[in-house]
């Protein structure tokens, strides 16, 4: 799958930012709103996934920077 601003090469640890509200996955942190456990990567997310803070689906996640 991929993700606007970010083409192939999702590492596990990476974090993912909503390009429409913001919001930040961190696979360290998982989601709990959504019942994802910590250590889930973003890639391992399932399908019908979407933001927690504003229902984004994953296509809209940008991997953020170092």
């Amino acid at each position: 799958m991929r993700f606007e601003g970010s083409f192939l090469n999702v590492k596990p640890a990476d974090r993912l930012e909503c390009g429409i509200c913001w919001w930040v996955y961190e696979p360290a942190s998982g989601d709990d709103v959504r019942g994802i456990p910590v250590g889930t990567a973003f890639t391992s997310l399932p399908e019908d996934w979407c933001c927690p803070g504003c229902d984004a689906p994953k296509h809209k996640f940008m991997v953020l920077g170092e």
